[in-house]
């Protein structure tokens, strides 16, 4: 069995005493593991670092091998992620996010998403909405995706009911009126996750700060219902210095255009 294609690292173990268990997220295979021989001696270490590109050849007898991968760097940008620590905090939740996944499952969009917030991480507020987006994504692919297609309380399709809420427990959004008298039991939905109001993508990056935390805040409490509980494990640890580090970056923002 032999495929190619390419993939990022989302992360590598020791095996034994010079190889090295990588873990890719690849276009077309998904997220999948295999041997590289030699992978932590120091001319293959550097390539296997978290967010770098590969184009990779895997081999094995059987398809359900673990298999060895044969790399090559195309995109060896982790040692400069070292020098900006959101950065290198939103690569390293994403990976965290993608080992969620089922192995060898091809997503080839949540692929297409990692590669686009890897381009944007000169851009905090972008960035933010990005992964927004991104764990909104992750949550329909591991099948607890928000019901946004129409207003839970009236039955008003999305794009008439200007759903602005989602119930914690269930998912399901309402409307901005129909929503309010239990406004302190739901959770603000940004307008921006909405599928008919999200906007094209060369308008992304706009939103308030405001809009970014609840969004974030909504898909954290999504994640942990129905995935880091519910499989015993803890959020990333990168992902709250993330946040922390994209507050500080998008408050120094917001006060550098406030009016003087």
């Amino acid at each position: 069995m032999e495929w190619r294609d390419v993939g990022r690292v989302l992360g590598t173990r020791r095996l034994g005493e010079s190889d090295a268990l990588v873990e890719l997220m690849t276009l077309g295979h998904g997220r999948h593991l295999g041997v590289v021989k030699g992978g932590r001696s120091r001319r293959r270490a550097p390539a296997l670092q978290v967010g770098n590109r590969l184009e990779v050849v895997w081999r094995a007898r059987l398809d359900e091998h673990l298999g060895q991968f044969t790399v090559e760097p195309v995109d060896a940008r982790a040692a400069g992620l070292m020098a900006d620590p959101l950065a290198l905090n939103a690569v390293q939740t994403l990976a965290a996010h993608l080992r969620l996944l089922p192995e060898r499952d091809p997503q080839p969009d949540l692929f297409a998403a990692f590669e686009a917030m890897l381009e944007a991480l000169d851009h905090p507020r972008l960035v933010g909405e990005l992964m927004a987006r991104f764990e909104m994504a992750v949550i329909e692919v591991l099948g607890f995706g928000l019901e946004l297609s129409e207003c839970a309380l009236t039955g008003e399709r999305a794009e008439i009911a200007d759903l602005a809420w989602v119930s914690p427990k269930t998912g399901r959004a309402a409307g901005r009126e129909a929503g309010r008298p239990w406004a302190d039991r739901l959770l603000p939905l940004p307008a921006f996750l909405c599928p008919e109001r999200g906007g094209a993508a060369s308008d992304w990056g706009r939103e308030t700060t405001a809009d970014l935390a609840a969004a974030l805040a909504l898909t954290r409490h999504f994640l942990a219902r129905h995935v880091w509980e519910a499989r015993g494990i803890d959020p990333p640890s990168t992902r709250e210095a993330f946040l922390a580090g994209l507050w500080k970056a998008l408050a120094e923002a917001d006060a550098a255009s406030a009016p003087q």
